[in-house]
This record gives C-alpha cells, structure tokens and sequence, in this order.
C-alpha cells in the first residue's frame, strides 16, 4: 500500500500595517491579555512566554499555538496551527503558519503595528483573508462599525 501524500502549497504573507493613536504598551495589552485578546480575536489562554503552548477557542476547527518569539512592547510572534475537526478524504487539511505582530513607537507616542501571517505550509486553505482589504482596527470601543471591506479586528484594551 502506498500513501498518496498532497503537495503542500505556499502562499505568499499576508500583512497589515496601521497607525495606532494608542502608545505600544498599550497595544501590547491587546495582543497578550487573554481577555482582550479575546475581545477582538477569539477566546484563548496565551501567556506571552517563548516556548508556552496556548490555544484559540473555536467552534469549527481548533487553532494550536505556541509563542517563538515575545519582547514586550515590541514584537509577539507565535506558530499557528489550524486542524479541521472532521478529516474527510476531501475535506480541509489545515495549515501551518506563523503570525507576527511588530509594534513601533511612533514620534507622537502612538503605535505602528505590522501584523505578518506566514510561513504557509497548507494543502487546501481553511481559511482566506484578503491582503488588499485595509485595516480597520480601534483600540477604543469593540462596537463602532467597521468597513465591510476592513479586517474584522477589533483591539479594545484596558
């Protein structure tokens, strides 16, 4: 018996830059505080601690992660492992990425974040963003509106 394995197919990053009034630390709450993270993104357990394993709660398919890279303020970089629940032969596979928020203090105390997703190793994607869609990210109330063509991220920190 010979397994038939699928190519995997590599695309390109996917990124987002966006000037925050918000200063870093700030921002860095956002990205790390399991509550707020949760508040913009999904529900979570992350510990911003290289080597520590969290995971995003979702209903559809189970999202592993595990921090690579944490320097307060600055940078959070994190793998990104996504299974579907269901392995039908035709079904989703998931995919293997990387995920890296950047954060740079600009000269008026606000925040420039670049937000990377990665190192895509995928053999159908389960999931699809847009990379042209722009940004759409308020550090002030989670229920302002947000264009349709915006990313559906929402940070709200303390």
């Amino acid at each position: 018996m010979t397994a038939i394995k699928h190519p995997a197919i590599v695309h390109a990053p996917l990124s987002f830059e966006c000037e925050l009034p918000d200063p870093p630390e700030k921002v860095w709450r956002a990205l790390t505080v399991p509550e707020l993270l949760a508040a913009w993104m999904m529900p979570n357990n992350i510990m911003p601690e290289i080597g520590k394993r969290f995971a995003f709660a979702t209903p559809d398919t189970p999202i592993e992660c595990e921090v690579l890279d944490a320097e307060p303020g600055k940078r959070l970089r994190y793998s990104w492992r996504e299974r579907p629940p269901t392995h039908e032969p035709n079904g989703p596979t998931g995919f293997d990425s990387t995920v890296t928020f950047t954060l740079v203090r600009t000269p008026s105390g606000g925040t420039l974040l670049r937000i990377v997703h990665d190192d895509f190793a995928v053999a159908q994607p389960a999931v699809a963003m847009r990379g042209s869609a722009g940004c759409g990210i308020s550090l002030e109330a989670r229920n302002r509106p947000v264009a349709a063509n915006a990313p559906r991220m929402m940070l709200c920190a303390a």
